[in-house]
Order: C-alpha cells, then sequence, then structure tokens
C-alpha cells in the first residue's frame, strides 16, 4: 500500500517535469557509457601501446581517454543539475499542493490532523520524499545502467572469466541485503523513539511551571532519561549495523579482485587473456559491484519514503467538510442579520450531537450573547457563522443568506471573528492590524486601538511599528485580546463575532472597552461568546446553552426569572446585589 502511494505521488508530481527527467536519463546514459569505455582504453593502451612501446598509440589513445573523460564529466555535472531541480520542483509542488489543502480544511479535519503532525507532514514528510526523488535521478538511474553496461563490457573482455560475475555480484546482493532487512524495523523503530524523546520533552516544557510546583524534577528526569536510553539503544543497534557495511562490502571488493587476480593469471599464463583485459575485466567488476552497493543503499530510503508519502497522500485525499458553493451568492440582501434555524452539528461517528435544533436571530444594533457552562457548545455555535465548520442539520444565515451559498470571501468580508485564543502574528502592531484591512491609514489603526483600550500600552511599546513576537508572546494574554479586538475594529465589518474575547481583561478594562464599543457597533451585530456574566448582563438578547441546547432566551432580568440554568450560572459568580 505504502509503495503504491509512493508511485501514486511520483508520477503525479512529476508529470510535469519529464522533459527534465528525459534530460537526466539521456546525460546519465552517456556519462554511464563513458564511464565504462575508460576501461576499455586503458586496456588498449596497455595492450598495444605499453606493450609494444608504440608511444604515438599511447598520446592519442590518452587523448581520447581524455575526451571521453571530459564527456564524462560533464553529462555527470548536467545530470546532477537536473536532478536537483527536478527534485526541488516537485517539493515545491507538493508542499504547495499539501498547504492549500491544509488551507481548505475546517477547524474539523485540523482537530482530527493536529496541528503538529500537519507541519511535519508539509516539511519533513515532503523533504524525504524530495530526497529519494534525487537519489533516484542521480544514483538509481546510473546503477542499473552500469550494471548491464558493465557485463557486456567485461564479457567483452573475456568470456572466461564470466562465471565470477555470476558469483560475486549474487554476493553482495546477498551481503548488503542480509544488513539492511536488519536496518529498516530499526530505523522505523528509531523514528518512533525520537518521536517519544519530542512528546517528552515538549510536554515537559509546556508545563515547566507545573513540573516546579509540585517539585517534580526527579520524576520528569527519570521519565526522559528512559526515553533518551530508549533511543540510544536503537540508534546504538542501527549505527553498528550501519559500520557493519563498509567492512562487508570492502570484502567483497578485495575478494573478488583476488578471486579476479587469481583465474586471470592463470588464463595469462595460457594465453588465452592479455594482461590489458584483465585491467580492463577488474575495472568493470569493481563498477558493476559499485552499482549493486548503490543500488542497495538507495533501496533503504524507499521504507521510510513510502510511509511519507502515505501521510502526504492522507492529507491530499481529505476532503474538507467545508465545500464552497457550486453558484456561490455574491451579492448580500437585506440589513445585517445572523439567524439560525435549528441548526444542528454533529462529528462523524458520535452517538449525539454537540448542538441541537438551535434557533434564535441577532440583528443589528442589538448585541446578543451566548453563555453556558463549560463544553456547552458555545465556540461551535459561533464557528458556524465564519463556516470554521459546517451544520449537520438546520442552516445558518447572514443577512437571508444560507452562509453555505455565500462566495467565501463574501461571507469573510462582512465578518469580524475575535477568536478563544487570539493570535497574533510576527511583525509589528500595524501589520497584525492590518491584517483583515490591508489599506487601513495610521488613523484608522489608532482608532481601533483607542477603543479597544489599547492605545496606552501600544505608545509604551513604542508606537505603530513596535514589533509582535509569533503568536505574540511579547505582550500580556490582555493586550493580545485587546490588539485582536482591535484588528477587529479597523475591518468596520457587519458582524462581531467575539468568542470569550473579554476574559484576560479586569472588569474594570472590560467595562470600558464594551462602552467604547457600543456607538461603533451600532448598526453591526454583535455576538458575544462570555464565560462572566458581568461581561454580557447588559446585552440586549442572552442565550444560555446546556449541553448543546438552548434552554433560555431573554434579557439579564428575564431569565433570572425564567432559566433555572442561567440563575445557576449567575448566583455561581455574582452576589446577590449585583444579581439582582
Amino acid at each position: 500500500m505504502g509503495e503504491t502511494l509512493l508511485n501514486r505521488l511520483l508520477r503525479t508530481y512529476l508529470r510535469p517535469y519529464r522533459r527534465e527527467l528525459i534530460i537526466v536519463l539521456v546525460l546519465q546514459c552517456v556519462g554511464t557509457v563513458a564511464s565504462l569505455y575508460l576501461p576499455s582504453l586503458n586496456a588498449d593502451i596497455i595492450d598495444f601501446g605499453i606493450a609494444r612501446g608504440d608511444n604515438d598509440y599511447i598520446l592519442a589513445t590518452g587523448g581520447w581517454m581524455l575526451g571521453v573523460t571530459l564527456v564524462q564529466i560533464g553529462c555527470s555535472a548536467g545530470a546532477v543539475f537536473y536532478s536537483a531541480r527536478t527534485a526541488m520542483a516537485f517539493g515545491r509542488d507538493v508542499r504547495s499542493a499539501v498547504f492549500h489543502r491544509v488551507g481548505e480544511f475546517s477547524a474539523r479535519e485540523v482537530n482530527a490532523f493536529g496541528p503538529s503532525s500537519l507541519i511535519t507532514r508539509t516539511t519533513n514528510d515532503v523533504q524525504q520524499v524530495q530526497l529519494l526523488v534525487v537519489m533516484v535521478c542521480t544514483i538509481l538511474v546510473t546503477a542499473p545502467i552500469m550494471c548491464a553496461a558493465g557485463i557486456v563490457m567485461a564479457l567483452r573482455e573475456d568470456v572466461g572469466l564470466s562465471w565470477l560475475l555470476a558469483v560475486c555480484v549474487p554476493a553482495m546482493i546477498i551481503g548488503i541485503g542480509l544488513i539492511v532487512i536488519r536496518m529498516v524495523p530499526q530505523f522505523r523503530l528509531m523514528q518512533e523513539r525520537i518521536d517519544a524523546v519530542n512528546r517528552v520533552l515538549r510536554e515537559q516544557l509546556s508545563g515547566i511551571r507545573v513540573v516546579r510546583a509540585f517539585v517534580r524534577e526527579p520524576a520528569e528526569t527519570r521519565r526522559f532519561a528512559d526515553a533518551n536510553a530508549a533511543l540510544t539503544d536503537t540508534a546504538l543497534k542501527v549505527g553498528r549495523l550501519q559500520a557493519l557495511i563498509f567492512p562487508v562490502v570492502m570484502l567483497m571488493f578485495n575478494g573478488s579482485s583476488v578471486a579476479v587476480m587469481w583465474f586471470g593469471a592463470q588464463r595469462l599464463d595460457t594465453g588465452e587473456m592479455q594482461i590489458g583485459a584483465l585491467t580492463a575485466f577488474l575495472s568493470y567488476l569493481m563498477q558493476i559491484l559499485m552499482s549493486v552497493m548503490m543500488a542497495t543503499f538507495i533501496s533503504m530510503m524507499v521504507p521510510r519514503a513510502s510511509v511519507c508519502a502515505e501521510r502526504i497522500n492522507e492529507v491530499l485525499d481529505t476532503d474538507s467538510s467545508v465545500t464552497p458553493p457550486l453558484a456561490p451568492v455574491r451579492e448580500l440582501p437585506g440589513t445585517a442579520a445572523v439567524e439560525f434555524r435549528h441548526a444542528e452539528f454533529r462529528y462523524p461517528g458520535a452517538a449525539e450531537p454537540v448542538l441541537r435544533d438551535i434557533s434564535f436571530r441577532a440583528e443589528a444594533g442589538r448585541t446578543t450573547a451566548i453563555i453556558g457552562s463549560t463544553g456547552a457548545g458555545k465556540t461551535t455555535l459561533l464557528s458556524l457563522v465564519p463556516r470554521l465548520i459546517d451544520v449537520t442539520g438546520g442552516e445558518v444565515l447572514v443577512n437571508g443568506a444560507d452562509v453555505r451559498e455565500l462566495a467565501p470571501d463574501v461571507l469573510c468580508d462582512r465578518l469580524g471573528l475575535v477568536p478563544q485564543r487570539p493570535y497574533l502574528f510576527t511583525g509589528t502592531v500595524a501589520s497584525n492590524l492590518r491584517y483583515g484591512k490591508p489599506d487601513a491609514t495610521d488613523d484608522e489603526l489608532w482608532s481601533a486601538l483607542e477603543i479597544a483600550q489599547a492605545r496606552d500600552f501600544v505608545e509604551q511599546m513604542g508606537g505603530l511599528e513596535s514589533s509582535i513576537a509569533q503568536g505574540g508572546t511579547n505582550v500580556s494574554g490582555g493586550q493580545r485580546q485587546r490588539l485582536s479586538i482591535a484588528r477587529a475594529l479597523v475591518r468596520r465589518p457587519d458582524v462581531y463575532l467575539f468568542d470569550d474575547a473579554f476574559s484576560a481583561l479586569d472588569l474594570a478594562t472590560d467595562a470600558r472597552l464594551r462602552a467604547a464599543l457600543r456607538p461603533h457597533t451600532a448598526k453591526s451585530v454583535v455576538i458575544v461568546v462570555a464565560q462572566r456574566v458581568s461581561t454580557i448582563i447588559d446585552a440586549e438578547r442572552i442565550v444560555v446553552l446546556d449541553n448543546g441546547s438552548v434552554v433560555g432566551v431573554g434579557t439579564h432580568q428575564e431569565l433570572l426569572d425564567t432559566c433555572p440554568t442561567y440563575v445557576e450560572i449567575v448566583q455561581s459568580q455574582l452576589s446577590s446585589e449585583q444579581a439582582a
């Protein structure tokens, strides 16, 4: 199965480079033939030049050898150039295909593969297959040509020693093959144990505060030592096998040379063979054995590349559950509004849906809040609007149009999303704020920062051109949230989606930000997912979720009178005076 997938991947993405592959094949053929022709010329110099004292013949044949050598060098250099170029283009195309396919995935597919796995498949896995392409073009293409042509040339020199080929070549294949067979499972085991070491190390670095808080350094040290020792043990086994290859190869080479000299000397005594022919035969035998060795080494790379190809094809063959419409709607009628009509979402194979029969309408100029306990489905519900995932039942409408029928760019232009875990990209404050509106002016950026209560700390950082590290790690959690809110405000969308976007703010900042937002979002739909009651207490409509179902809709006061679930949430967070 793995090899079939590898062949399919190579066939699909090397098809555009057939011309380059043909050039590589021709250059390798010419270069190999030139390389194989040199021992025959050398034999002629010995037999017809040196033996007879014919200096003119030696010079003429030597000049011919020089020309053949230059051809061989030129062809080899050209073959390596086109091989590397083709392999790099192949890797570029496969990485691009994987990247674009991942870009089409919904949150469901991304979570199924895992972000770290998708990164590995796009980088390391593609690199392994790309390396195989390079090695096949530069070495494996040459090996069968050199082996077949070498046998022909050796037989041309002397048929009487041909039985040595029938003995030495299989002996080389069997000797190296036995080692390789033992190495392949060890390589696979080593990859697994490398993963184990990386997993343990990643956990320890991510949870370093927990480790220190519970004084678990000795236990974690032992855990890492066990994983490291297992990897070391496997690596030593692989190293011993690799170290065994060179002595085996040298034994085969030297044993073959001794055999040729021994039996060739007997033929020289009887006059059945000349010294030049013996020298050429020995050279051809070494070239044949070298080609066998190279082909065997390349075969070691195939299992690993096959596994990588299988992982790459798994991504490429996965269709996104969010598919673009066949006849997309590009015009949104009516005023801004978001409506859920009996919306349902169920993961494949799940016994129960995450969301069931969700129906409510969020209108422009009014704040609609969604609250519920952890795991109630709040984030999943909000993700249905920008089509990060698609409903498995019912409808989600924006301005009266089903989001599944809207052109993706039209839908995204209408939305401003602040996710539960805000993410900032490497760059500056300005480049992050302009992410949704590249042509935004500095005045627009400062205005958004002021509404988001972020102007003060941005000025202290050094202004709009202050640097932001990957993921926004050089700012606090609350500052990341405020910059993400400002990024959504810069876009001035019709619909604002705040997914627990105020959780890292203190109560005073939260209140100031919500007050500043009201006039700015007066003509827009605002949907707020929150854990804190204080954040949504003034919302015109509050939707209460419990176990994926709507159990209450109304204002804060109405829900206190009619919704026990909401009352329980309020009592767990607010004092009786605040609740009233």
